[in-house]
């Protein structure tokens, strides 16, 4: 009864000996053929928006409003770093870009304590504008 799974046993490893693949020398990683990647989109990046704080600025340009946008900054506990207004008026920046801007008129920035879901945030408030050059 002991050599029935010895035998077994000498069986099995003979077989999975007999699947022996050909043998293939390792090579250097830069000799190696590499397999063409397919090339990754680049990244696409908000254009640059201008800042308006002053509607005179924009009387001899022709503009169309694309509506209201935002930007916060939210200090989510006393311990974290205190909001920042040029970081709300950056974001709000960004999403003008992405609504196709090139201008924002900026409303108004303020502090706001004890907001939904922050300790203080900083909030900013503006207008896109799509400006046409002259």
């Amino acid at each position: 009864m002991r050599a029935l799974p010895l035998c077994l046993l000498a069986l099995s490893l003979t077989g999975c000996s007999l699947l022996h693949k050909p043998y293939e020398p390792i090579t250097a990683p830069e000799a190696r053929p590499t397999a063409t990647e397919p090339h990754a989109r680049p990244v696409a990046r908000p254009t640059p928006v201008k800042l308006y704080t002053d509607t005179t600025e924009l009387l001899s340009n022709p503009f169309r409003d694309l509506g209201e946008v935002s930007g916060e900054d939210c200090q989510t506990s006393r311990q974290d770093s205190p909001p920042n207004i040029n970081t709300a008026r950056k974001r709000m920046q960004i999403r003008a870009s992405y609504m196709k801007a090139n201008a924002v008129l900026l409303h108004k920035c303020e502090l706001v304590n004890e907001s939904k879901g922050c300790y203080r945030q900083a909030i900013c408030q503006g207008t896109a504008l799509k400006v046409s050059g002259k």
